[in-house]
């Protein structure tokens, strides 16, 4: 319970807030006396209650599949931009943008369209980064699970740090919310996806010890996101609490058991309970003794010992590093564990392997027209007219296992020959050597808008790949001194651009 200095602190909080609704959180009493004891003293509270109540940081990824570091802060700093490093990320920055652009959506801005960025707060950079700490690059790591994958954060981060390489499977329950995540793939030029729509208690039977990473940022509290949504512990209660642990658990089975021996598992949330966390963690430690094993992450960045436990997972309260709250545990599995396989969903599988001659025309028109090599590690296969590039160690679950989406659709097969799609655009754009055409600010603004452009010296004629400060953003026509824009009708928008244009 609050000592009396404490109910004092917390009571002028609650006034307040009564006067600002929407700018300062509601904080129940109880949840306050939950948290007292983890917490440890009064001072640390009151420090936790101003936290709360501060403006949380705007915070962004570079997405380095279309960007490179050095590139985006030398743009950064021409706009004025101030980036301040998040130590656990190294593509992460805290954002401070100029006062007058501070009310400007950073949303609209040309480089956020053009994939350069992800809009993502500091503290779930974490998970991402805890999963593949010393692993990535290496050949141990070629089957990834995202198991609560929407709205895409952490997945294009996974994809980045991957370079596009291995599989990464993005699954999401929500139908709409897999529409999100779809949209942020493509913005971002993910192409080794594979996105499924399933509860993720299945994983552990349908794919027994199929990957060799599994992340599952399990839906939670999100108590740790009071300082981007003041409603957030408007509702908050105990029997909420274990209802959610109940199913984090079931998750964590299911996690498991999808992962190989050898495998990294990371569990992470949003939220700050012991019941949510830790206790979810040792329950999986202690059903599984011999078989887990617990990897501290106190070393994972310079200041982690500050949000350390006992165990070595990391428990993030706000005041920590002024970002949300957060938990990250990393686990690693020693011995295997299998389970009765259980019924998979399949469903009909629609694709066939491209044929040869289907291949080499393929392969023919894109080195012609854009000097594009298809990438390795990819497999082309067709449905219909279309041709699409699916990740190579795909290959063995195609028809085991129902994906909704899987890696790109690249071309679609006309009577004149092939058209590369604008998905493929935007994932392979920067590796093309001929067919560019870079836009200018202006120029860009208008084909987000859906107009065709008109230029005073003809472009090239044909097929074009539209460029914005090296990044992809689509494709067009080339008609005498017009440029046909081929910008897909859903992608069409009316706004103005802000910030760099």
């Amino acid at each position: 319970m609050f000592t009396a200095k404490a109910k004092i602190a917390y009571n002028a909080c609650a006034f307040i807030q009564s006067g600002f609704p929407m700018q300062h959180p509601v904080i129940p009493q109880a949840y306050l006396d939950k948290v007292t004891p983890l917490l440890g003293d009064e001072a640390t509270l009151r420090t936790f209650i101003d936290y709360c109540q501060r403006p949380l940081r705007r915070s962004i990824r570079v997405n380095t599949l279309k960007i490179t570091l050095p590139d985006f802060t030398e743009r950064a700093q021409k706009q004025g931009w101030q980036l301040e490093a998040v130590p656990w990320c190294k593509e992460g920055f805290w954002l401070q943008r100029p006062a007058e652009q501070e009310n400007l959506p950073l949303g609209n801005t040309a480089e956020f369209l053009a994939g350069m960025f992800y809009i993502q707060e500091a503290s779930s950079m974490l998970p991402p980064v805890a999963l593949l700490a010393g692993e990535s690059g290496t050949t141990d790591i070629s089957r990834v699970l995202d198991m609560a994958a929407a709205p895409g954060s952490k997945t294009t981060q996974l994809s980045a740090s991957m370079n596009n390489q291995g599989l990464l499977v993005a699954n999401e329950l929500s139908s709409s919310r897999l529409k999100v995540l779809n949209a942020s793939l493509q913005r971002m030029g993910a192409m080794n996806v594979a996105m499924s729509h399933f509860e993720g208690q299945v994983f552990g039977q349908w794919l027994p010890e199929g990957f060799d990473a599994v992340l599952l940022d399990a839906p939670c509290g999100g108590e740790g996101t009071v300082r981007k949504d003041p409603l957030a512990l408007q509702n908050w209660s105990e029997a909420a609490l274990h209802k959610l642990a109940a199913v984090q658990k079931e998750l964590m089975d299911s996690a498991f058991h999808a992962l190989r021996p050898g495998g990294v598992l990371v569990y992470s949330t949003c939220t700050l309970s012991v019941e949510e966390n830790q206790q979810v963690v040792n329950a999986l430690l202690n059903r599984y003794p011999q078989a887990l094993v617990v990897e501290s992450l106190a070393g994972l960045f310079d200041g982690a010992d500050k949000a350390v436990t006992p165990e070595g997972y990391l428990h993030v309260w706000p005041q920590l590093f002024d970002s949300e709250g957060f938990f990250v545990a990393r686990l690693r599995k020693t011995q295997s564990r299998l389970r009765p396989e259980r019924q998979k969903r399949t469903g009909k599988f629609p694709y066939v392997p491209a044929a040869r001659q289907q291949t080499d025309e393929i392969c023919h028109y894109l080195q012609r027209t854009f000097g594009l090599v298809l990438p390795e590690q990819h497999r082309l296969f067709k449905r219909d007219n279309d041709f699409w590039l699916f990740p190579s160690p795909l290959l063995e679950w195609m028809g085991q296992f129902r994906f909704d989406r899987m890696g790109i659709k690249l071309v679609t097969a006309h009577r004149q020959g092939f058209r590369l799609t604008h998905e493929a655009a935007i994932a392979l754009g920067k590796q093309a050597v001929t067919g560019r055409y870079e836009l200018s600010p202006e120029q860009l603004e208008s084909y987000y808008q859906g107009k065709d452009l008109f230029v005073e010296v003809p472009p090239p004629q044909g097929e074009l790949l539209l460029m914005f400060a090296g990044c992809a953003v689509g494709l067009g026509k080339g008609l005498n001194n017009r440029i046909k824009n081929s910008l897909p009708r859903d992608l069409v928008r009316d706004g103005r651009l802000v910030g760099w244009v």
